[in-house]
């Protein structure tokens, strides 16, 4: 099949899915070719076309398509015929996730968890873990934060601040206080002694708070990366005010800011951590809940779930933590790589005067653009070049970064000068100056 006749197929086959699938589709229509293979940091089209992935299953595969360390291990699971759905029965792949998770990850921090394996999305994770620091305090209220994202379903999205994902419900979302967010208001106003004292306060109109939910790196609201000291801030506020403290770590977690926690560097002891996204290290869906002894008050069968706990993604995740956790080298290798990338983006950006921001921490990163419209060319001509990147932030203004973990340097350097040359093409189409 030559080129042309090859391109005309993808473009035929993506029509035929536009007929079938659901208007709901969004990653289709930014990235509009039809992917056939992938490995590593790169994704093969059926036309041919190779791209660079900095997008990585929106934070779901760390460790790079196809990692073939892990695949070996589901490959060895599956050819036993063992258990792969059991429900929440007791198997070995569970017994040794959990003996594997808590000796390399838990011990190593001095962390102390018991697990709960909820359904397989990180909305099902943060469901569990409102649902039972409600359980836990009788209260209703959880504050959460401006710009933060924890997912689509009806008790997640109403700790999410977005509008757009909001007004799908279409329904009441009750429950939740939205206080700013570290630096919402500039430097130099302290967010955190203001929702002290509105907590404090027996008359600011606030209800007593179960849970404080908060994200340390706001991936969906913009790379917004909230400080050490402001993170214990809030910690302390969540215990003196009897709230559980919640740190949803579903993109940011599993390594993507360098420690496999991104709570680390703030030397922070969460009640509840919620976990997904990358945590099988393949892309199999897996959410999980670490709680605090005494916060487990669950009752037999009380939150459920058919898919909790699969096995063959317990076995994946079990085969990442051993193939990079053992050792401290792969996250100091992140860390760099995360700096390499950091000092890269903040010199296209002052090329640009101080019209562009580098937003993040770590492998997660964005480019905070003047306008959407700059952001959303730059995108769009990234593609076409052969490198996929997503925008986020409140009004997409933010293009975003995240790359596999392992990603190669040279891979590295050439999506970022594909991205810089496509800036560049986005400022003359926009006739910004």
């Amino acid at each position: 099949m030559g080129e042309r006749a090859t391109k005309s197929h993808a473009l035929g086959a993506l029509e035929k899915l536009e007929t079938y699938e659901s208007k709901v589709r969004s990653y289709s229509r930014s990235f509009p070719a039809l992917f056939s293979r992938a490995r590593g940091s790169l994704m093969l089209g059926d036309d041919g076309r190779k791209f660079i992935d900095f997008l990585s299953g929106a934070g779901a595969l760390n460790y790079g398509h196809n990692n073939h360390g892990i695949k070996a291990a589901i490959e060895g699971y599956l050819a036993s015929d063992a258990v792969v759905h059991g429900l929440d029965v007791a198997t070995p792949a569970k017994l040794q996730f959990m003996e594997t998770f808590s000796s390399v990850i838990l011990r190593e921090r001095n962390l102390q968890y018991r697990f709960q394996f909820t359904g397989p999305t990180g909305a099902s994770a943060v469901e569990a873990a409102l649902k039972l620091s409600r359980k836990v305090t009788g209260r209703q209220n959880v504050i959460s934060f401006t710009r933060g994202f924890h997912g689509m379903s009806l008790g997640a999205v109403a700790a999410t601040g977005n509008r757009f994902y909001r007004a799908a419900n279409n329904a009441s979302l009750p429950g939740t206080t939205f206080m700013p967010y570290d630096g919402y208001f500039g430097a130099t106003v302290d967010t955190a002694s203001f929702l002290r004292s509105l907590l404090l306060d027996e008359s600011s109109g606030i209800d007593s708070p179960a849970a404080i939910i908060v994200e340390t790196v706001q991936g969906e609201g913009g790379l917004n990366a909230a400080s050490k000291d402001w993170l214990r801030s809030i910690q302390t506020i969540a215990r003196d005010v009897g709230a559980l403290f919640i740190v949803d770590d579903i993109q940011m977690g599993c390594g993507r800011t360098g420690a496999f926690f991104s709570f680390e560097f703030a030397d922070l002891s969460p009640d509840i951590v919620v976990l997904s996204k990358s945590l099988s290290g393949y892309g199999l869906p897996l959410s999980m809940l670490l709680i605090k002894e005494g916060f487990d008050v669950w009752r037999p069968g009380e939150h459920t779930g058919t898919f909790r706990g699969n096995n063959l993604a317990l076995v994946s995740a079990t085969a990442a933590i051993n193939l990079y956790w053992r050792t401290t080298s792969f996250s100091h290798g992140v860390q760099r790589t995360g700096k390499l990338m950091q000092r890269r983006l903040e010199a296209i950006a002052s090329r640009h005067g101080n019209h562009f921001a580098v937003r993040g921490r770590g492998m997660a990163l964005g480019l905070d653009c003047p306008t959407p419209e700059i952001a959303g060319t730059t995108a769009r001509k990234a593609f076409e070049k052969g490198l996929i990147v997503e925008r986020c932030g409140p009004d997409d203004r933010v293009v975003k970064f995240l790359p596999a973990l392992t990603i190669d340097l040279e891979t590295l350097h050439e999506g970022l000068q594909i991205f810089e040359e496509s800036l560049a093409e986005a400022l003359k189409l926009e006739k910004w100056h």
